[in-house]
């Protein structure tokens, strides 16, 4: 770790190892596959929207576990927020080119899942009978 003067701490880390419990790549994954992560990365893949457009898209997100998941992937570098400068205020978000990575992956997830859901389903009513 190098210390820049500024009280930014600089580390090269080639890959993190997300079985160590104190791996940052934990918080991470947390936020990329909790449920409005996972949400949030595939509407932005479509392009584009505001946070009432994203809230209307992701049906049973509370405004607030819609600002939290935004913050978050904002801060891990997944998302870009663009205030304009009007009344009301006009804020939008969109997936920075790290997040296209990154949504392209969980939008894989989801696609399987939605494939597959038949499936899954009769192998969850065969478990519960």
């Amino acid at each position: 770790m190098a210390n820049t003067g500024t009280g930014k701490v600089l580390t090269k880390i080639r890959r993190g190892e997300v079985f160590a419990a104190e791996c940052p790549s934990r918080a991470i994954l947390n936020h990329v596959t909790s449920r409005w992560g996972v949400l949030v990365l595939v509407a932005l893949r479509e392009g584009t929207h505001r946070f009432s457009e994203l809230r209307r898209k992701i049906g049973g997100v509370s405004e607030k576990m819609l600002a939290q998941t935004l913050q978050q992937l904002e801060q891990d570098g997944f998302i870009d927020r663009v205030s304009h400068p009007v009344v009301p205020p006009h804020v939008e978000y969109s997936l920075t080119p790290l997040g296209e990575q990154i949504g392209s992956q969980v939008e894989s997830l989801t696609d399987w899942i939605e494939t597959n859901l038949a499936k899954i389903m009769l192998a969850q009513e065969k478990r519960q009978a």
